[in-house]
């Protein structure tokens, strides 16, 4: 007799695969896999990210618009850069699409040379269509410029001893004499900034931006202090100038001190990997659900400190919904600590390959081993369920 059991209700919430697939394309290859199985199969299918790249398209996927805007690359200089509205007319601008370190245009000046303007360029744009909030994901920047560049693109004016401006680089802010605070535009304050971030970093110090981001932007071990004190002779003036102290906050360090304007300016600063799963309803998708599948492009143990599978698997428990992590690598050393929170840790690369073979193969790898995963699930259920007959 045909067995009528029915096929499980899944939840796909992945990260990007960077450098491989988008959120958006992990997940429907994990789907693909799971229908040669279940080919009615309920899959809700909710990409996700933290704040970094991919932000933007993980929270357009579930509605919204995209739309192009006119800014300024980390270098200066006029570039095109997706932004969006979600279906709440919330707007929200990606660093790393405007200011990211992996666009060769804006980072073919060393860091130093390069500014945070494209971003103030976005959010202004965002002010002109009426934005009553605007969510600024942080994660992917290349730039090490306190927020200068955004500051000064909404209205700041940065001078030197003579009263004339100077670029919001890092490499004019030690020459700074004074900051003008009087033409920042007075929307803002009828505006809700949220910044995007897991990054609990304050603006300076051996814990700051300079120090612990900057290499990975480029900057040479002789330019971290050099950085690192720029950032705070600009925080001593902004901070003056407003009236506050914010260069110790959490998250101020984040995004090369870009947290610590927005901290300036008001923001909220919330973990990005929540923000998106409460903006695509992932615990709406949880409901009745009995599995769920996340995963990145390669886990070890800083993905227990709030990257995105952690918190989807988090979301999942809550639910009462167990979750599998299926990521393009995963590093041995870590796979004992993953294993106490995912239930299974899996990798799709059937052997030996090489990066390039796996990146190109991504989407088949990742559908083979969904594939396999549900066999294996169905298995499991086949042997402590006993299916209904007709």
């Amino acid at each position: 007799m045909p067995n009528t059991v029915a096929a499980p209700v899944v939840v796909v919430a992945p990260d990007s695969f960077k450098g491989s697939l988008t959120a958006q394309r992990a997940a429907d290859a994990v789907a693909t896999g799971l229908r040669r199985v279940w080919h009615n199969a309920d899959v809700r299918i909710r990409p996700l990210a933290d704040g970094g790249e991919g932000t933007l398209d993980a929270l357009l996927a579930q509605g919204g618009k995209r739309i192009t805007l006119t800014v300024r690359n980390a270098a200066g200089e006029p570039c095109k850069a997706a932004s969006g509205v979600l279906a709440d007319q919330s707007a929200i601008v990606e660093s790393a699409e405007i200011v990211g370190l992996t666009d060769p245009a804006g980072t073919r000046i060393s860091i130093e040379n390069r500014s945070t303007l494209g971003l103030g360029d976005a959010i202004r744009s965002h002010l002109d269509k009426g934005a009553q909030r605007i969510l600024i994901a942080l994660g992917g920047s290349s730039t090490n410029d306190g927020g200068a560049g955004l500051l000064n693109a909404l209205g700041v004016r940065l001078l030197d001893e003579e009263g004339d401006a100077l670029p919001p680089t890092p490499a004019s802010l030690e020459q700074l004499a004074s900051i003008d605070v009087t033409g920042l535009d007075a929307r803002l304050r009828r505006c809700e900034l949220v910044a995007m971030t897991d990054v609990d970093n304050p603006l300076c110090g051996p814990q700051g931006a300079s120090a612990m981001f900057g290499p990975q932007k480029g900057a040479k071990p002789s330019q971290v202090a050099t950085l690192d004190h720029a950032l705070k002779h600009f925080a001593d003036l902004l901070e003056a100038a407003l009236g506050k102290r914010v260069r110790d906050l959490p998250g101020a360090g984040a995004a090369g001190g870009l947290g610590f304007a927005l901290h300036a300016l008001g923001a909220t600063f919330q973990p990005g990997a929540e923000i998106v799963a409460k903006e695509v309803g992932l615990d709406a998708a949880l409901e009745n659900a009995d599995w769920l599948i996340t995963g990145e492009g390669r886990s070890d143990e800083q993905t227990l400190h709030g990257k995105t599978p952690y918190i989807a698997c988090a979301h999942a428990r809550s639910a009462g919904v167990p979750a599998t992590l299926l990521s393009g690598a995963i590093a041995p050393d870590a796979l004992p600590a993953l294993s106490q929170v995912f239930s299974g840790c899996f990798s799709p690369a059937p052997g030996p390959m090489t990066l390039d073979a796996a990146i190109s193969g991504a989407e088949v790898l990742l559908a083979d081993a969904a594939e396999q995963l549900a066999r294996l699930f169905e298995s499991a259920r086949a042997a402590t369920k006993r299916p209904t007959t007709v």
